[in-house]
């Protein structure tokens, strides 16, 4: 047997600049141009989702929230962004950190942190939990847990949509690491060659759990994936709101004009572990601080001041406003009720099916 060392060869680190934004907006004509009540709008949208969430870290901590929890801590301008790009119709599709996306799709932040709570006022009833937020009316089909398993799920939708000759569109989120599973492939490979309306929205936040992107993709400039099935790919600054909004906006109508799929990367920075648990000690000091030069909600916050479009007291009122409604879905998911356990199967099958087994675990099989 002979061996070899080729495969030991140092993987080729991308410059800087491939990693950077390749959609970058000038800051301060883009915030000059804009509507302030919109800026002022987008703002406290993405603080409030900051502040939802590191309330559910604390519920989490009191043992309030179970099972697994991702937030979106650092990623709230892509989450703000893109839901400001959709149409109330148009359907989306994310991972499992999507309780900001439920947010702005829409969703009544009771109803998020009651389902985070396991209660029956819950979006999937308190049967779903932190990974598996869903809403018909607000037309958010998941929540996925599996790494991937939203994304051929998104395409069929888009298929459901041109079939019916709708002008709807998907959105289908993901983390960067899915970007390397078969289902992506295949999926954006289908999307292409029935020129599907979806839009595959890949949230780089440059850790895929614990590993960067550099060490588990030999090709880490993700939006150029697109590329091998002729579809547009694009990068943008996750950080900006304004940017992920106008991008993605035009990708979508693409999508929903002509039925041309395509691919955005955001790039992000995470704030925090991969999981709630997560201490995240693989991160050196430097990473850390990088990550919290990027906080969007601090730089946002700059911005709007800066320009003249928050002042301080309009902070203040807007810090107020945002701790009062989180305080309000704290205190209705706690005072609404657990699922009754009679209703564990209700849900198993969208109609009735003979034979349908309703035991609860330890019931007897025979009764008599």
């Amino acid at each position: 047997m002979t061996t070899t060392t080729a495969r030991r060869k140092p993987v080729r680190q991308p410059a800087k600049s491939d990693r950077a934004p390749a959609v970058q907006s000038d800051l301060e004509a883009a915030v000059a141009a804009e509507d302030p009540q919109t800026l002022r709008d987008l703002f406290r949208d993405m603080l409030f989702i900051r502040r939802f969430e590191e309330r559910t870290a604390q519920s989490y901590q009191q043992a309030k929230v179970g099972g697994y929890c991702h937030l979106n801590l650092g990623e709230e301008a892509t989450v703000v962004g893109i839901g400001a790009a959709m149409r109330p119709t148009d359907y989306l599709f994310t991972n499992y950190r999507e309780h900001g996306y439920a947010l702005a799709k829409g969703i009544e932040p009771g109803r998020v942190m009651a389902e985070l709570y396991g209660r029956s006022t819950g979006t999937s009833k308190g049967w779903g939990g932190s990974m598996h937020m869903y809403d018909t009316a607000a037309r958010m089909l998941g929540g996925y847990a599996i790494v991937g398993g939203q994304v051929p799920l998104a395409v069929g939708a888009a298929l459901a949509i041109d079939y019916r000759d709708g002008d709807d569109v998907v959105v289908c989120q993901m983390g960067e690491g899915t970007t390397n599973i078969g289902a992506f492939h295949e999926s954006l490979n289908i999307a292409a060659l029935w020129g599907l309306p979806v839009v595959f929205l890949v949230i780089n936040n440059q850790t895929g759990m614990g590993t960067t992107v550099e060490k588990s993709s030999a090709e880490p400039d993700l939006y150029k994936r697109a590329a091998a099935y002729r579809m547009r790919g694009e990068r943008v600054d996750g950080t900006d709101v304004l940017a992920v909004r106008d991008l993605a906006s035009e990708l979508i109508e693409d999508a929903r004009r002509d039925g041309k799929p395509a691919l955005l990367e955001a790039v992000s920075y995470r704030l925090k572990g991969h999981s709630v648990v997560d201490p995240a000690k693989y991160r050196s000091t430097d990473t850390v601080a990088v990550a919290r030069e990027h906080d969007p909600i601090v730089l946002w916050q700059q911005r709007l001041l800066a320009a003249g479009v928050l002042t301080e007291q309009a902070l203040a009122d807007v810090e107020h406003a945002v701790a009062e409604g989180v305080a309000a879905a704290v205190e209705f998911a706690d005072s609404s009720p657990h699922p009754e356990p009679s209703s564990l199967f209700d849900y198993t099958y969208a109609t009735p099916v003979p034979g349908d087994s309703r035991r609860l675990p330890a019931d007897p099989l025979f009764t008599h």
